[in-house]
């Protein structure tokens, strides 16, 4: 298994910042997104629906606006506002999407209570496969 790479990033809407080890213990469900992307506005919601339903104590959901991909930064903040109740950081640039070798948007990138990825997908990700291989872990 791979180690997840760790990073500290700022939330969109708040003055703080969160950094991916400070969560381990939790399973972790990160999503990488872009306002633009249509395949994102497809995702989003179904993640939404999984985020009011999840024990956030045992899986942390968490989506990281990737900045080098968004034409301008308040499209992002709208977006966000609009769709997103999961906590929301963003990337610099790029820099986080591409350690996760992310190949487009969204990326879902599953990391278990010890900081490996399990399981990474791109823009094909569908509801069954995520439960399938979420459920193990809660």
């Amino acid at each position: 298994m791979t180690m997840a790479p760790d990073f500290t990033l700022p939330y969109i809407d708040k003055d703080k910042q969160l950094t991916l080890s400070d969560l381990r213990g939790k399973m972790v469900l990160l999503t990488f997104w872009a306002s633009w992307c249509p395949d994102c506005s497809q995702d989003m919601p179904m993640k939404e629906r999984l985020y009011q339903t999840v024990d956030q104590e045992k899986l942390a959901m968490v989506t990281i606006n990737v900045t080098g991909r968004e034409r301008q930064h308040e499209d992002a903040v709208r977006y966000k506002a609009n769709f997103i109740s999961q906590p929301t950081l963003i990337d610099r640039g790029r820099e986080t999407y591409l350690n996760y070798n992310a190949l487009g948007v969204p990326t879902t990138v599953l990391i278990d209570q010890d900081g490996n990825i399990v399981k990474q997908w791109g823009e094909n990700l569908n509801f069954l496969s995520l439960m399938e291989a979420i459920s193990p872990y809660l």
